[in-house]
């Protein structure tokens, strides 16, 4: 089985976490400070987020980039 790509790894784990928090893509725009849009190009890994983004959306999902990174990591290994 191919290994899954970071990007695709991390669009996962923010779709994820985004769901389980019951947050919309706008809602996580907003708290990220991020245009709308964004989010959902992230998600369907259309588009890489900085690190500057990728730390607004882990804080907007009060959750540390560090879990995100290695959830999506994991996701990456498993393939």
């Amino acid at each position: 089985m191919p290994k899954v790509e970071i990007t695709i790894a991390f669009a996962s784990v923010l779709k994820k976490h985004r769901a389980a928090k019951g947050i919309s893509q706008e809602k996580l725009a907003e708290k990220a400070d991020i245009h709308p849009t964004h989010v959902g190009l992230i998600e369907r890994s259309l588009r890489n987020p900085s690190l500057k983004v990728s730390k607004a959306i882990a804080d907007a999902l009060e959750l540390p980039l560090a879990q995100m990174i290695s959830e999506a990591e994991r996701l990456c290994r498993k393939g």
